[in-house]
């Protein structure tokens, strides 16, 4: 008797019980490791099964945790939210610095950059929204999307603008970056409130990703207020903005998620 007689015995017997098998296969199993696998495959014996008083107890412990969400709202409420709140920001800080980089620009470089500006919000408020709701498709990936923003903005300055001698670069750009910063924290109150009825995998992604989008709250209303045409302050500072909100974004993001770490871990 060998592994193939045993294999075509369990072909032609039920194969879910070994008693029955011929005595010459029993002596077999008795030497042959292969056989004896291949025999518990075939008959599985489950001994940890829980019974039914302790599915009973896991079905009442589950069922005492869980607490009724308010359902996610469609996903066009919230792009407009996150669109109303960037506009209306804009709107309140432009009215209080003033709009005197309009007045200098030429149109094409004021539909370009704003046409830039609002397109880069667009896409991040579309990817936060997204993100809220795990399982959703990306046509960009969170990832990478702030660096995208970012570089094609950046782009778009340095070809828009042309670089010149700035009598007091350090001062000028200070004040931008005072003007422009409040803008940008303001803006991020109500985009975290907003993200907080979701739904958030990775707090270090859709942080860097709100922070930015808050961050360019700030970048908008200087390229509609200072009237310094210069790219590398332009570059410097008014895009210096939008990073640092992207930065603080991705620090918080990396904070909450090392503090559910270690929550979690006290409570083991």
């Amino acid at each position: 008797m060998n592994c193939r007689d045993v294999d075509r015995s369990f072909m032609e017997h039920d194969k879910s019980v070994t008693a029955q098998l011929p005595a010459q296969i029993q002596e077999h199993l008795l030497t042959c490791d292969r056989c004896r696998e291949l025999v518990r495959a075939l008959n599985p014996v489950d001994n940890d099964a829980p019974t039914p008083e302790i599915l009973r107890q896991l079905e009442e412990t589950l069922n005492a945790e869980l607490r009724p969400v308010r359902p996610l709202a469609p996903t066009r409420y919230l792009f407009a939210a996150f669109a109303a709140i960037f506009f209306l920001i804009v709107a309140a800080g432009v009215y209080r610095l003033g709009a005197f980089a309009i007045s200098v620009m030429s149109p094409v470089q004021t539909i370009a950059i704003l046409g830039a500006l609002a397109a880069s919000a667009g896409l991040l408020a579309y990817s936060l929204v997204h993100q809220m709701a795990p399982g959703s498709r990306h046509r960009i990936a969170p990832k990478l999307l702030p660096v995208a923003v970012v570089g094609m903005l950046a782009i778009v300055m340095a070809v828009l603008f042309q670089f010149q001698h700035e009598r007091d670069f350090w001062g000028s750009g200070w004040a931008c970056l005072r003007a422009g910063t409040p803008l940008g924290l303001l803006a991020a109150v109500p985009f975290w409130l907003l993200l907080r009825q979701g739904a958030i995998l990775s707090q270090r992604v859709t942080g860097a990703a709100a922070g930015l989008l808050a961050g360019l709250v700030g970048t908008t209303a200087l390229e509609i207020h200072c009237p310094i045409l210069g790219a590398a302050h332009i570059l410097t500072w008014h895009l210096s903005v939008a990073i640092l909100g992207a930065v603080i974004g991705l620090a918080a993001g990396f904070a909450s998620e090392a503090a559910e770490r270690h929550l979690r871990s006290a409570e083991r």
